[in-house]
């Protein structure tokens, strides 16, 4: 797991100090991102596109891979979307929010390596952030649309949102609700899978996936959609298309208390916890797509 460690740090220590925050107002800076995500799934052999569209009179990419084009051919069974978004709001490195995420999203496709479906399809979303959050405008609402208008079936939307703030610090994990303290644990050393009551089968199945690992401990959420946080990634897009889908996070601002700032640094993540997190999704991958009933 040296090797993972390593690849995350790199990739992080790229977007949140070389390039620094990527706010909508910088799309060069997007696109320099957008340029080196890119490459790095081409150097892992796999097929590359970009969704190219536009706002504010500027022009921005989703970057999606796969093993090959999947609008170029069938796939076989249910598509599995992974994602993460790469832009940060103004001000902030984003290391954590969303570099880690970043990160995983690539360091996944390495750990798979050919191992990786056909069925399965990686994203780079931009324009997650205010304030084309919650808004048609957000990169993961174009890929979410483009894939209803061709009739892709998919399993379910995996949303990698925040993956390397942990704390073993007593009282150091918050909720949005009071009882929940009764239920979860009260310090940050997990990771969460958090999902609408829609999608609340494909959460625990994403669950069930990091439980067998046993790597990393592991809670979920099926929320109601006045859980304040519970939609806060790129799932919230495939939700509105009527798409199944949940986030892996370590709950953003519930425990990490650099989110939106601009001490959301690499010093202050887990590299060792978020390769965990990263082996454990590659686990559930490999796991759904060797089971009878999964991918």
């Amino acid at each position: 797991m040296a090797s993972t460690i390593s690849n995350l740090r790199t990739i992080v220590e790229y977007l949140s100090r070389k390039i620094g925050p990527r706010p909508y107002s910088r799309p060069d800076l997007l696109k320099r991102v957008k340029d080196y995500i890119a490459n790095k799934f081409d150097e892992l052999g796999l097929a590359v596109w970009f969704q190219e569209f536009s706002y504010n009179r500027e022009t921005y990419w989703n970057v999606l891979a796969a093993k090959r084009n999947i609008f170029e051919g069938s796939v076989s069974g249910k598509l599995l979307v992974i994602g993460a978004h790469y832009d940060t709001v103004s001000g902030s490195p984003g290391a954590d929010d969303n570099a880690s995420g970043v990160a995983g999203l690539v360091e996944l496709a390495r750990g798979l390596g050919q191992d990786l479906p056909d069925n399965v399809l990686l994203c780079a979303f931009t324009l997650e952030e205010p304030p084309c959050y919650r808004t048609r405008h957000m990169g993961s609402y174009k890929v979410a649309k483009l894939l209803r208008k061709n009739r892709v079936r998919l399993h379910g939307m995996i949303s990698l949102e925040m993956l390397g703030y942990f704390s073993d610090r007593p009282g150091s994990q918050s909720f949005p609700l009071p009882l929940m303290r009764n239920i979860y644990p009260d310090r940050g050393n997990f990771i969460g899978i958090v999902g609408n009551l829609w999608s609340r089968k494909f959460t625990e199945e994403v669950k069930s996936g990091f439980l067998k690992a046993g790597l990393i401990p592991t809670e979920s959420l099926s929320a109601p959609f006045f859980v304040i946080g519970a939609d806060l990634s790129d799932h919230w897009s495939f939700y509105k298309f009527g798409y199944k889908a949940t986030m892996i996070t370590d709950t953003a601002f519930y425990r990490n208390p650099h989110y939106h700032r601009i001490t959301d640094l690499p010093e202050t993540l887990d590299f060792d916890r978020m390769a965990k997190v990263v082996e454990s999704l590659r686990y559930y991958v490999l796991d759904m797509s060797s089971s009878n009933s999964g991918l």
